[in-house]
């Protein structure tokens, strides 16, 4: 009986063992940590400092820009935002608006119909008219812009802002639609059929109950546009050509005379363009966190 119990009993060397394995287990989930949080300081330092660059390039002389380099500028200057904001920016900042903002309706208006009809009901092809928007998102815009422009000139548009608003929505409503589609899926039936039963068709359906309910994915569908519209370069590069006429993004790199690039006015403009979207995602990054999570899970 003693033997028995002796040999059941755990030996010193099972104990260093065990010991060895915890301590390994705890070094690796250490490690794991550590790499972890270097990865995240690489990307917060990866996406801070071109904010930081532009933000410094843009209050600095043209001296300390072109000849007296310095990392950080001597005094504070506000004449590049002066002459930016007095020229022809605020036309172009005017004409991203507009577009933008017509590009994010017409997406969202057009988007919640389709994903409703593809997600309740029932018609022949529907499966294959949602494969097909997936397919048509991930066509590249290079593709694409030749027979655009082609559509474009027979409506007689080309060179006008009426052109993208047209353009836009063929790459941005794809995705609209399939992330509606897929939170649509989340909510239950019995809403619906409940209110349908009290005398509301399916469009007020949709108005009523649906996208009350799909907030967060409303919101992403919205951050979603108005940033791809917001930021597209090709389609504004080939389609306009007045001063009129271009956007933000085409207009910065037109900001040159001859040989000479306005360095501190361009760094300036960057700025002053890419804050709408950093507020916007910084204003409403739960529900876009929430309504990727839901459309993701769910689709």
């Amino acid at each position: 009986m003693a033997t028995i119990a002796e040999a059941r009993r755990p030996t010193a060397a099972r104990l260093q063992r065990r010991g060895s394995t915890r301590s390994g287990r705890q070094s690796l989930g250490r490690g794991w940590v550590i790499a972890t949080y270097v990865s995240i300081a690489f990307f917060v330092v990866w996406t801070v400092v071109p904010f930081l660059w532009m933000m410094l390039a843009s209050v600095k002389t043209n001296k300390e820009i072109y000849s007296d380099f310095t990392f950080l500028p001597r005094e504070v200057y506000f004449g590049h935002y002066t002459a930016l904001l007095g020229g022809k920016f605020g036309i172009w900042m005017r004409n991203s608006t507009l577009i933008a903002s017509a590009a994010t309706l017409l997406s969202i208006v057009l988007g919640a119909l389709a994903a409703y009809a593809i997600t309740r009901l029932r018609f022949a092809g529907r499966r294959v008219i949602a494969v097909g928007l997936i397919f048509t998102y991930l066509v590249p815009s290079s593709l694409l812009f030749i027979p655009l422009f082609q559509v474009v000139a027979n409506l007689n548009l080309v060179d006008t802002i009426y052109a993208l608003m047209v353009v836009y929505p063929t790459f941005t409503l794809p995705f609209c639609t399939w992330m509606l589609a897929s939170y649509f899926r989340s909510i239950p039936e019995e809403l619906e059929d409940a209110a349908m039963i009290d005398g509301c068709n399916r469009l007020g359906v949709l108005m009523r109950i649906v996208l009350p309910l799909s907030t967060p994915a409303l919101v992403v569908v919205c951050l979603f546009s108005f940033t791809q519209a917001w930021n597209e370069f090709i389609f504004a590069l080939v389609m306009t050509n007045s001063v009129a006429a271009r956007t933000v993004t085409v207009g910065l790199t037109q900001m040159l005379g001859e040989d000479v690039f306005y360095w501190g006015q361009m760094m300036a403009g960057a700025l002053i363009t890419a804050l709408p979207p950093v507020i916007m995602y910084t204003l409403a990054q739960r529900l876009v966190v929430r309504g990727l999570a839901v459309g993701g899970v769910k689709g």
